[in-house]
């Protein structure tokens, strides 16, 4: 229930003020954990090889460590925890959700086979689906929303400093270690890849502490929409969690009410979803990926379902604005590639070029860092100075975004020349980083304060499934099918065109879409006095 009064906040700290000098501390520590959060998720990329050999896995299998077994938790676990973020202690769920993914990290590197690996890459997956929707509401209470794609890009810039620095990190481990100890048995039996794991994980512990001692804004007080504190936030949690894990699904709907048209819907959509997923087994192989990705997608499904009977309002607004809808399948695509090409171009090098783990990682590393940080900083940037001038603004830079870098791409995958193509990878690496901000952003500005946390679940959903669940294992089964990394990630870049044109279609209805955020609530059943 909203009120029209401030009200305290959990903590019973007073607000930072907006967009001021603390708001700025809260954002540079939100991004040193996002920056934990792709260096956790990132590593793998670089120990790929190692792993694949000690392991005795394929490329297939490796996609599927790193996009399929990590995505489904991240996205299932991602909707309950975001809607835990609107309704709960944000800085304390960010807190408590890096303590996860670090102590599962550090247990990867105890791993001794591919399914005590998989495991602790799920438990990766659950801890870090707390982060990104509870700082995307953090840090949308300490903005203006005049600054808002900047902000967001900011903090998203996380993605390619982690990222950078776990290939990095990671090959210089690795290397080290292994002539450390050529011939002579390791420490504890532990190879290279188990000690890079141990060695990025562990300091999480502690910057999860440091989370734990931010201050928690009033909820909307940057848009002047205050919402009441939630007096019972886990019994919300338990109960959306109940509404995405299959079976408890079902006995979600009965405690509803669903009424038996909902339960039988809800079951011929888990018929068809596995029908799916069997054709495909049997279509393409890898009954894990398909029957992972669609006890993923029932979960969603039954989560949508859900949110319609609890919240209407935030239903409609998420799910029937076509602007909500094409703008997450555009940047689903974008990540589509970006998660491609971000695992798989470091081993490209090593196969292709002849780069070494310590030096792929340190070259490679220390381009996506910075070239990430720019183009995402970038984006941000563009996207609100063009907003300023146009309501597509932010949506004309995810245009870019999806056309500049496919000639590149080809060019850096064609050429022999290892110089020209590492001379390329810098600025590819500035182009596809550059949709992130925008993309949360517009996301963010079309739904009500109070939906915020629930709506970057949805987004990141989809993200997930389109560009991390598929990007990887796609690119390395055509690996496998064609038998050229090279070929599989030439293909992946049809990815970029479906994305210009979703994109397209985006900005056709987003005017409308914007200018009628409250009245479509507000038609769907939103109190008036909660806005």
């Amino acid at each position: 229930m909203a009120d029209d009064k401030r009200p305290d906040t959990p903590s019973g700290t007073p607000p930072g003020e907006i967009g001021g000098p603390y708001s700025r501390y809260v954002l540079g520590v939100l991004v040193l954990v996002y920056v934990l959060n792709f260096l956790d998720r990132q590593i793998l990329s670089i120990l790929n090889d190692d792993i694949k050999a000690a392991l005795h896995l394929t490329d297939a299998q490796m996609g599927f460590l790193y996009g399929t077994a990590f995505a489904v938790f991240y996205a299932l676990f991602g909707l309950p925890l975001g809607r835990l973020a609107d309704v709960w202690d944000r800085r304390r769920l960010i807190s408590a959700g890096l303590a996860v993914w670090s102590a599962m990290t550090s247990l990867s590197g105890l791993a001794r086979g591919y399914t005590q690996l998989a495991v602790t890459r799920i438990g990766v997956g659950v801890g870090e689906s707390s982060a990104t929707p509870a700082a995307f509401s953090l840090l949308s209470d300490y903005f203006p929303r005049h600054q808002r794609a900047t902000v967001l890009a900011v903090y998203s810039s996380g993605i390619y400093i982690g990222a950078g620095l776990g290939l990095g990190i990671g090959g210089t481990i690795v290397q080290a270690w292994n002539h450390a100890f050529a011939g002579a048995a390791p420490p504890l039996g532990l190879a290279g890849w188990q000690v890079a794991f141990l060695a990025v994980g562990l300091p999480g512990l502690l910057v999860s502490i440091w989370v734990a001692s931010l201050r928690e804004p009033v909820r909307g007080q940057a848009d002047g929409i205050y919402t009441a504190p939630e007096p019972h936030p886990f019994r919300i949690f338990f109960r959306e969690l109940r509404a995405v894990l299959p079976p408890l699904t079902l006995l979600h709907l009965a405690l509803e009410r669903a009424g038996w048209r909902g339960i039988l819907w809800n079951l011929g959509a888990a018929a068809a979803l596995g029908l799916a997923a069997w054709g495909l087994v049997s279509l393409l192989g890898s009954p894990l990926q398909w029957y992972a990705l669609a006890i993923g997608i029932y979960g969603s499904v039954s989560w949508g379902q859900a949110l319609r009977m609890r919240d209407r309002p935030s239903y409609h607004l998420i799910f029937r604005g076509p602007t909500v809808r094409y703008t997450a399948i555009a940047f689903g695509l974008l990540a589509f590639t970006g998660y491609g090409f971000g695992y798989w171009s470091t081993p490209f090098f090593m196969r292709f070029h002849g780069l070494s783990p310590g030096q792929a990682g340190l070259i490679l590393g220390g381009m996506a860092a910075a070239g990430g940080f720019i183009g995402v900083n970038l984006g941000g940037i563009l996207a609100d100075r063009w907003r300023r001038r146009s309501v597509y603004g932010r949506l004309w830079v995810a245009l870019l975004t999806a056309a500049l870098p496919v000639p590149l791409a080809i060019w850096m995958l064609t050429t022999d020349s290892t110089t020209v193509a590492l001379a390329l990878t810098f600025p590819l690496l500035i182009l596809t980083s550059m949709w992130i901000g925008p993309g949360a952003s517009t996301v963010q500005d079309l739904v009500l304060p109070r939906m915020r946390g629930t709506a970057s679940a949805a987004y990141i959903l989809m993200l997930t499934f389109i560009g991390l669940a598929l990007g990887p294992y796609t690119i390395g089964y055509l690996s496998v099918a064609t038998g050229s990394l090279r070929t599989a990630l030439y293909l992946g870049l049809v990815a970029n065109g479906l994305s210009f044109l979703f994109t397209a279609l985006a900005m056709r209805h987003l005017h409308r879409d914007e200018q009628s955020v409250l009245q479509r609530a507000r038609q769907a059943g939103e109190p008036h006095d909660d806005a």
